[in-house]
């Protein structure tokens, strides 16, 4: 569990300094997220979450 939360913590750091040092290239990047489609970004978020698990099973076995 404690794990997890040091997961998500260093995630929510990684998001915010990338917010905190490049705040309109960050902008850009999200106004180009709205205009793919869903199935492209459901196809996107499937494959980092599939990328992720594999990181995470190397690492653990």
């Amino acid at each position: 569990m404690q794990e997890l939360i040091i997961a998500i913590g260093l995630l929510l750091f990684i998001e915010g300094i990338l917010y905190a040092l490049f705040p309109s290239k960050m902008k850009n990047m999200l106004k180009t997220v709205e205009k793919l489609p869903a199935n492209q970004l459901r196809v996107g978020g499937l494959l980092f979450a599939l990328i992720g698990f594999v990181i995470i099973w190397y690492f653990k076995r």
